[in-house]
Parts: structure tokens; C-alpha cells; sequence
């Protein structure tokens, strides 16, 4: 079968090859058809050494597809069915699972670097995230595999399975925004533009998208965004819109020190800094004793949008049903999986205004 493979880490882009089998499923696995597959920034940090990856392994982890096989102890899927991929799958049987923090489980996401996913003519590889979504196939954990009704797009479940339950949930979960306040997100590529919609779901009265392509501004405002400005001019933006108190939530979706940095002085005392980005070790970010203790302002990492995945995929489809989420909207641009370096080079052009793009398999 056909996949992006990824030969070297930090050594240039994807090789789309054809000599690629996965591995055959365990009795508590899946082997999924993938039929759509959203192009995510974190596919490239991986590929440059800034998020954990192996290689040789097939990149990409936002996918939805079709069941084509299940393990002997599988009950919950079989042949036929339509499923989100997720990249943590929980266990339920942890620590983290059994204390509600399902996200956090790590029980699926170790094993995914020790045990191959595929073979690349006859060596074993990995897939990233423990998906490997750029392939027309993968083999992954059932609890990894979340079903969805039949009629649900495949490029629509795609988008759920990572930006959308990412941004979304650092909203509705890990902020717990409230309706009337202020919020302020720093970062509209596709994570950003769901946080977004996540504020604008969540009832907040003010909300102030903050990047500096100004092309993004306009699809800011049409996701949730009441103003939209560069970084140079979010403090006369937190003045007129809080009356220089602050935000009471800023929303931090990049993943580099200087935003983070930026996301925290916008905050009032008191308020949330909600960090969503993915940095590298290198972000460090300085802050004073002196400073937190007398603003108190709460700093919540967010990773994975703090969900549960088998929960929050139906919220987010039940959302998108009832016209209240925006996911045909967010697909910027269609293209083949022969495309895919094309597409990872695209998301790192600057002035970008692409919200998703969408790898599509027919």
C-alpha cells in the first residue's frame, strides 16, 4: 500500500512509497481504511525533532476511515464502521483513566514507541502518534479508534479527531470559559480558529483573535472572533475592549516563549492563561515569584483539549449537526496524498491564511 514515510528525522520532507504493509492487528486492535487525513503543524515539528517521533514511521495523526478488521477480543467495532482516530487512546484502567483525566493516560502512547505499526519494504516502522494517518491504512489500539454515525463526512470526522477536540476542549474543558467574560486567542491556524468557535460556544462576550497574517483576520471573525489584530496591536486592543484590566481568558496557540509571554500579560489578575501550543524544550518562559504571587493569574496547560475522546467526539458531531461548529468551513484545501510535501510546505509559508488542509484517499 501507499504511505508518507519519514526516513530520518530533521532530514527534509516525506517519501510517499508503496512498499508499506501494516503490521497485522493484536487482539485488542483495529485496521482501519484511512479515507481522509488533516495536514496538522504538529506533523511537522515532528518531523524536525520538536515533538517525539520515530523513524523510519509514517507521519500523521488526524484521520478518520473505515474498520476493515478487528481483533479477537474487539466487541465494540466491526467491519463496516465508520471511526475518528485518536492519538491517546485511553486505557480506562489507569490512574489517569480512573481519576477522569483520560488525556493523560499513557498506557497506548508508550507502547506506540515500542511497537511497530507497519513494515517498510520488510524493516519495522512506526507511526506517528501511534496513528501513521498519511497511509491508506494503519493498525491502531480499538480504544483508539472512536465510531461515528455512518453519515458523518470522513473529512469532517478527520477534523475532530485532533484540532477540533484540541481547541474546542481547551475552551469547554480546561478553561471552562463562562459566558459574558473576555477572551483573548493568540494563534488562528486550524487549532486557533476551533478554540474560537469553542469561545464563541461557550457564550463569551468579547473575543479577540490575535495573529499576525493579517489575511487571517476576516476567517477569525467568521469562526467567533468579535476583533481581530496583529501582536503590535493587542495591548490598545486589551484597553479598549477590558479597560487595560486584562482578559479574563487568554488563549496561548503556538507554542513559542515569546506568545506565551504575551498570552500572560494580557491576562487581569486572576484571570486563566490557557497554554495550548506545542513548543519545543528550547521555549523557555520567564516569569518572576514576585509576579505570580501578586496577579494569581492561573496558568493551565492544556494538552489534547484535556478531553475524553470517546465522550467528546459525539459532543463535537452533535455540535457540528446542529449548526453550532463550523467544520465544513475550516477544509482550506483538498489534496492527494502524492501532494503531502506540497501541503506540509504550504503550512510554513509565511502570510498563510490556510486554516486545514485535508489529505484525501480514494
Amino acid at each position: 500500500m501507499k504511505a508518507a514515510v519519514l526516513e530520518q528525522i530533521g532530514d527534509g520532507g516525506l517519501d510517499v512509497r508503496e512498499d508499506v504493509a501494516t503490521t497485522t492487528p493484536g487482539p485488542d486492535e483495529v485496521r482501519v481504511r484511512i479515507k481522509a487525513a488533516g495536514v496538522c503543524h504538529s506533523d511537522v515539528s515532528a518531523m524536525s525533532g520538536a515533538l517525539p517521533a520515530l523513524a523510519p514511521g509514517v507521519m500523521g495523526h488526524e484521520g478518520a476511515g473505515e474498520v476493515l478488521e478487528v481483533g479477537s477480543r474487539v466487541t465494540e467495532l466491526r467491519p463496516g464502521d465508520r471511526v475518528v482516530l485518536s492519538f491517546v487512546p485511553p486505557c480506562g484502567r489507569c490512574a489517569y483513566c480512573l481519576g477522569g483525566q483520560p488525556h493523560l493516560c499513557e498506557v497506548h502512547t508508550v507502547a506506540a514507541f515500542v511497537t511497530p505499526r507497519f513494515e517498510i519494504g520488510g524493516r519495522p516502522a512506526y507511526g506517528f502518534g501511534g496513528c501513521g494517518a498519511f497511509a491508506e491504512e494503519v493498525v491502531v489500539p480499538s480504544a483508539g479508534a472512536i465510531k461515528v454515525d455512518q453519515d458523518v463526512p470522513f473529512e469532517i470526522a478527520a477534523l475532530i479527531g485532533c484540532g477540533v477536540l484540541t481547541g474546542v476542549g481547551a475552551v469547554l474543558n480546561t478553561a471552562k470559559v463562562e459566558p459574558g467574560s473576555t477572551v483573548a486567542v493568540i494563534g488562528c491556524g486550524g487549532v486557533g480558529i476551533s478554540v474560537l468557535q469553542g469561545a464563541r460556544l461557550a457564550g463569551a462576550a468579547q473575543i479577540v483573535a490575535v495573529d499576525p497574517v493579517v489575511e487571517k483576520h476576516a476567517a477569525a471573525k467568521r469562526f467567533g472572533a468579535t476583533r481581530a489584530t496583529t501582536p503590535e496591536g493587542l495591548e490598545d486592543v486589551k484597553h479598549e475592549v477590558t479597560g487595560g484590566r486584562g482578559f479574563d481568558y487568554a488563549i496561548e496557540v503556538v507554542g513559542q516563549a515569546g506568545t506565551i509571554r504575551a498570552a500572560y500579560d494580557a491576562t487581569r489578575r486572576g484571570g486563566s492563561v490557557v497554554v495550548v501550543g506545542t513548543g519545543g524544550p528550547e521555549e523557555t518562559v520567564e516569569f518572576n515569584a514576585q509576579e505570580l504571587f501578586i496577579n494569581e493569574k492561573k496558568i493551565l496547560p492544556s494538552f489534547y483539549g484535556s478531553v475524553d475522546p470517546r465522550r467528546d467526539t459525539a459532543r463535537m458531531v452533535d455540535l457540528w449537526r446542529a449548526g453550532r461548529l463550523d467544520l465544513d468551513g475550516m477544509i482550506s484545501r483538498r489534496i492527494g496524498l502524492d501532494e503531502i510535501n506540497d501541503g506540509l510546505a504550504a503550512l510554513q509559508e509565511q502570510g498563510s491564511a490556510l486554516i486545514r488542509q485535508i489529505v484525501t484517499f480514494d
